[in-house]
C-alpha cells in the first residue's frame, strides 16, 4: 500500500468480523473492508481511505442491529410513528455512532495499529448536507431520542446531492457553492433496491364507470429508498432515516432521439428526477422554482406514504381482522411542519382511488393518523401554495383539498354558527385575491390533523391565542405544548468531552447522558472551588481548540483569555444579527476614544457570528458582508484589537458548532420577542456551561427559569408589546437613543470600506413602508442591549462568580433533553410505547 501509514496497514491481516468489540478484531475488520469493499486504488490507504474503511467497520454494528430491529418490529407489529421532514441535519456520524454503541475506546485502539489517531479520522468525514437550520437539527435530535428510547419510529427525508450550499466568504461577501458530501460516497447509506415507488405528477383526472376517480397520464418518476441506520444510546435498538432519491427508468430513455442527436430530449425526464433531489430550498422566486418546491415536497409524501401502506398491508395479512380501520392503531405521521402537508390529500387518494375506501372512511383514517408541528408564526413561513400551481402538478390531490375545504365550511355553519363570520380566515382555500388564490398549508394542517402543538412554551401560547385562536373555539383539545430538545449525547457527552468527564466526576454516574435531569445535582457543588478549577480548565481547552479552527478557517488569530461572544444560526433579521454587529460597532467606537488607561480596564472580547443567509435574501447577505467588513477593519487596528475583535465564522454546520458551543462563554439569543418559535442552539450553549444574553422570546422563557434568572442577561421588549411599539412606530413616537444613531452614522461614515450599506440601514429608518419602519425593533431594543452588554463585561470580570453562573447553566439544562421531548410526543400524540430488542 502507497500513501501515509500503509506499511502499518500492511502489518494488520484482513478478517471479517462484523460484530468485533475488540480493538484486534476490529482492526482486522477494518482492514478487511480496505481490501474486499474497495473504493479506492488497492495500494491507497492514506487518512481518506482509513476512514472510509473504518466507517464502513462501524456501519456493520449498525447493520446488524438495525437488522434485528427491523424484525423485532415486525414480529411484535407494535405501533409506529413515521417522521416527515424536508430537512435532517445530521452532522458528521463516526463519533455519534461509536459512542451511542459504546465502542469509542476500542475503535480508537484499533486505529492506532494502522497509525492514526481516531480524531483525525473522524476529521476526514463531511457533514451530510441534508438540511438547512434548527428545524433539521431538531429532526436529527429527534431520531436519536426515539431510537435511544427503543421507539418504534422511522424517519422519512430526500437525498439532497448538492445540500443547501456551501458558504464561501469573499471581498464581495457570501458566495453560494455547491455542497460535495456525495461526489464520492456516503459510508453510512444502504440503498434498497427493492424499496421503489412511483410518483406521479400532471396529468388528469378520470372518472371510471362505477364513479370512482383516478388520476393517470403525466409524468411518473421512481422513488428509491436509501436507509441511513441511526443508533440508540446504550441500547440494541437501531431505527431508520429513510432517505427517497427520484430516479427514471432505462425505458424512459429515448434512444431514438439520442441516436438522432437529440441528447437533451432524449433523456428529459432523467434530468427532472435529477432536479427532485439536487438541492435543498431550491430558490423560489421564478414559476418554475415553484413547482419544483411542490414537486419535492409532494415526492417526499407520496414515497413515505406508499411505504407505510405496504409495511401496514404486509403484517396486516398476519392480523385476525385486517380491517383499513386499523390503520391509526399501527400508524402514527408527524409532519414537521407545513413542508410534508400533501400528506393529507395524498393519503385521502390512496386510501380511496387505490384501496377502494369511501370518503368518510379514509377520512377517519387520514384524521385519526396525522398531527402536526408548527415551527413558525412568520407569515411567510406560513405556506401557501398557488391553486393555479397545484391543479396543474397535482389535479387529483387539489379535488380533495377542495373537498376539505367545502365539509370543513358546511361543518362550522351547522355546528358553530357563530363561527360563521371567522370563516374566511379559517378555510383552506383562499380566493380573496382571484388573480392569484392559494391553498393555505397551515390550515389544512390544522382542520385535518388530530393535534397540532407547538415548540415551546411562549409559542404554543401565541398560536392558541393568536394564530391559530379561532380554531381553538371549534377543537379546544387539539393543540399542545411540546417544548423543544437536544440530544445530550451529540451536544455534551461526545462533543465536549473534557466537560463531560468533570460531570461524570462531580455526580459519579455518568447515567446523565440518558437522565438529563441528573444535572441538577451540580448545584449543590457550584461553589466548590476545586469544581471552579476544573470547570475553568475544561472551558480554557475548549476556547484552545476554538481559537485554532477560527485561524484555520479564517487566518484570525484570537485570544483565548478574552469573553467569546457568539451568535451561530441562519441570517434572518428577526434573528436579529444587525443588532449585535450595531453593538459590536459602538463598542469599536468607544474604544477608539478611549485613552490608554480607560481601555486597561475593558473586558476584552472576540465576537464570532456564524451562519448561512438564504441565497436570494438580500438583506440578510448585507449582514454577513457587514459583518466581515466591521471584522476587516476592527481586527487590523493595533489601537482596539487586543480588546475587542470580531469574526465572522464562514459555512456554519454541525460539526462547526460542536466546536464552537463547547468554547462559547456568552452566547447571543436575542430575537424580537414573539418570532423565534423555540430555538434549539440555545439549550446547546446553556448545557455546555455557556451563559445566555437574550430576550423573553421562544425557549429562552423557559431556559432563565430553569437555570435562574441571575445566571441570564435579559433585555428587549415583550411579546405582548411587539404590536403596540410597532404602532407607535408607525404614529411617530419613537426616539431613538443617541448611541444607536452613533453605530449606524459610523457605518454611514465609511469607516468600514465603501460598499453601500443605506439599503441596510433603510430598513431601521422611517415609521412604515415596504422594508422601512424597523420592523423588527432593532433601534428600540438597542439601549437595553448595550446596558445588557454592561452587564456582562462587569460579570467576566469576577472570575469566581462566571464559572458559577456558567455551572448553573449546565445544571439547569436537565429539562432540554430531546429524550423528554421524544416521550412526550410518544405518550400524548403519538400512542407508542417502547420496543425494545432484547
Amino acid at each position: 500500500m502507497t500513501g501515509s501509514n500503509c506499511g502499518a496497514a500492511e502489518k494488520v491481516k484482513p478478517a471479517a468480523s462484523p460484530a468485533a468489540d475488540k480493538p484486534a478484531d476490529i482492526a482486522g475488520n477494518i482492514s478487511y473492508h480496505a481490501q474486499y469493499s474497495p473504493h479506492f486504488s488497492p495500494l491507497a490507504f492514506g487518512p481518506e481511505e482509513a476512514f472510509y474503511a473504518t466507517a464502513e467497520s462501524v456501519r456493520d454494528h449498525l447493520i446488524e442491529r438495525w437488522n434485528d430491529t427491523y424484525v423485532h418490529f415486525h414480529k411484535t407489529d407494535p405501533k409506529q410513528t413515521y417522521y416527515l421532514s424536508m430537512e435532517y441535519l445530521q452532522g458528521r456520524a463516526l463519533t455519534n455512532a461509536v459512542g451511542n454503541l459504546g465502542i469509542t475506546g476500542a475503535y480508537a485502539e484499533a486505529v492506532k495499529k494502522f497509525g492514526y489517531e481516531l480524531e483525525a479520522l473522524v476529521g476526514q468525514e463531511k457533514d451530510a448536507a441534508l438540511g438547512n437550520g434548527g428545524l433539521g437539527r431538531l429532526a436529527s435530535c429527534f431520531l436519536d431520542s426515539m431510537a435511544t428510547l427503543n421507539l418504534p419510529a422511522w424517519g422519512y427525508g430526500l437525498r439532497y446531492r448538492y445540500g443547501l450550499f456551501k458558504q464561501h466568504i469573499t471581498k464581495e461577501g457570501q458566495e453560494e457553492i455547491a455542497e460535495d458530501w456525495l461526489d464520492k460516497f456516503s459510508p453510512w447509506e444502504i440503498p434498497r433496491h427493492d424499496v421503489v415507488f412511483p410518483v406521479r405528477f400532471f396529468g388528469h383526472v378520470e372518472i371510471l364507470p362505477d364513479g370512482s376517480r383516478k388520476w393517470v397520464g403525466g409524468e411518473v418518476l421512481k422513488a428509491l429508498a436509501y436507509d441511513v441506520p441511526i443508533p440508540g444510546y446504550k441500547t440494541k435498538n437501531a431505527i431508520s432515516l429513510r432517505l427517497w432519491e427520484a430516479k427514471a427508468t432505462a425505458e424512459d430513455f429515448n434512444l431514438f432521439q439520442f441516436n438522432d442527436g437529440q441528447y437533451e430530449s432524449s433523456a428529459q425526464l432523467h434530468a427532472r428526477a435529477e432536479q427532485i433531489c439536487a438541492v435543498l430550498y431550491p430558490g423560489d422566486a421564478t414559476e418554475e422554482g415553484k413547482l419544483l418546491r411542490l414537486k419535492q415536497q409532494f415526492f417526499l409524501c407520496s414515497a413515505s406514504l406508499q411505504d407505510m401502506i405496504a409495511r401496514f398491508k404486509e403484517r396486516k395479512a398476519d392480523r385476525v381482522s385486517g380491517k383499513w380501520s386499523e390503520f391509526p392503531s399501527k400508524v402514527a405521521v408527524q409532519l414537521n411542519d407545513t413542508h410534508p402537508t400533501l400528506a393529507i390529500p395524498e393519503l385521502m387518494r390512496l386510501l380511496m382511488d387505490e384501496e377502494g375506501l369511501g370518503w368518510d372512511e379514509a377520512w377517519d383514517i387520514t384524521y385519526r393518523t396525522v398531527s402536526y408541528t408548527n415551527h413558525t408564526v412568520l407569515p411567510e413561513a406560513l405556506e401557501k401554495w398557488s391553486q393555479i400551481v397545484m391543479r396543474k402538478l397535482l389535479p387529483r390531490q387539489m379535488e380533495i383539498i377542495e373537498e376539505i375545504d367545502k365539509r370543513f365550511r358546511e361543518m362550522v355553519i351547522s355546528k358553530h354558527k357563530e363561527m360563521e363570520g371567522k370563516i374566511d380566515s379559517m378555510k383552506v382555500l383562499d380566493g380573496s385575491n382571484p388573480q392569484k388564490p392559494v391553498v393555505r398549508m397551515a390550515n389544512l394542517c390544522v382542520v385535518s390533523s388530530h393535534t397540532v402543538n407547538g415548540v415551546a412554551e411562549l409559542h404554543s401560547n401565541i398560536l392558541k391565542q393568536e394564530l391559530f385562536a379561532d380554531y381553538v373555539s371549534i377543537w379546544p383539545n387539539k393543540f399542545q405544548n411540546k417544548t423543544n430538545g437536544i440530544t445530550p449525547r451529540r451536544w455534551l457527552k461526545f462533543c465536549n468531552p473534557e466537560l463531560s468527564e468533570i460531570i461524570t466526576k462531580w455526580l459519579k454516574t455518568d447515567q446523565w447522558t440518558s437522565d438529563l435531569d441528573l444535572l441538577t445535582g451540580l448545584r449543590k457543588f457550584a461553589d466548590d472551588e476545586k469544581l471552579h478549577a476544573e470547570w475553568a480548565a475544561a472551558k480554557l481547552a475548549c476556547k484552545k481548540r476554538l481559537a485554532k479552527h477560527v485561524l484555520d478557517a479564517t487566518g484570525v488569530t484570537i485570544d483565548p483569555t478574552s469573553l467569546f461572544d457568539i451568535q451561530i444560526k441562519r441570517i434572518h433579521e428577526y434573528k436579529r444579527q444587525l443588532l449585535n454587529i450595531l453593538g459590536a460597532v459602538y463598542r469599536y467606537k468607544k474604544l477608539k476614544e478611549m485613552s490608554a488607561e480607560e481601555k486597561q480596564k475593558v473586558t476584552p472580547r472576540t465576537v464570532m457570528i456564524g451562519g448561512k443567509a438564504f441565497a436570494t435574501y438580500t438583506n440578510a447577505k448585507r449582514i454577513v458582508k457587514l459583518v466581515n467588513d466591521v471584522g476587516a477593519v476592527v481586527n487590523n487596528d493595533p489601537e482596539v484589537n487586543k480588546y475587542l475583535k470580531v469574526v465572522f465564522i464562514p459555512n456554519y454546520n454541525v460539526s462547526v458548532a460542536e466546536v464552537l458551543i463547547p468554547g462559547s462563554e456568552l452566547s447571543q439569543h436575542i430575537s424580537t420577542a414573539g418570532m423565534e418559535a423555540s430555538g434549539t442552539s440555545n439549550m446547546k450553549f446553556s448545557l455546555n456551561g455557556c451563559v445566555i444574553i437574550g430576550t423573553l422570546d421562544g425557549a429562552n422563557v423557559e431556559i432563565r427559569e430553569e437555570v435562574g434568572e441571575d445566571n441570564f442577561f435579559l433585555f428587549g421588549a415583550k411579546a405582548d408589546q411587539v404590536a403596540g411599539l410597532r404602532k407607535d412606530r408607525e404614529n411617530g413616537l419613537f426616539k431613538p437613543d443617541p448611541r444607536f444613531e452613533e453605530a449606524k452614522q459610523l457605518i454611514r461614515s465609511g469607516a468600514f470600506g465603501s460598499y453601500n450599506y443605506e439599503p441596510l440601514l433603510d430598513s431601521l429608518e422611517g415609521n412604515s413602508g415596504f422594508g422601512r419602519g424597523d420592523y423588527f425593533l432593532v433601534g428600540y431594543d438597542f439601549p437595553g442591549y448595550i446596558d445588557a452588554q454592561d452587564r456582562v463585561d462587569a460579570a467576566y470580570k469576577d472570575k469566581k462568580k462566571w464559572i458559577k453562573m456558567s455551572i448553573l447553566n449546565t445544571a439547569g439544562s436537565g429539562k432540554f433533553s430531546s429524550d423528554r421531548t421524544i416521550a412526550q410526543y410518544a405518550k400524548e400524540i403519538w400512542d407508542i410505547k417502547a420496543s425494545p430488542v432484547a
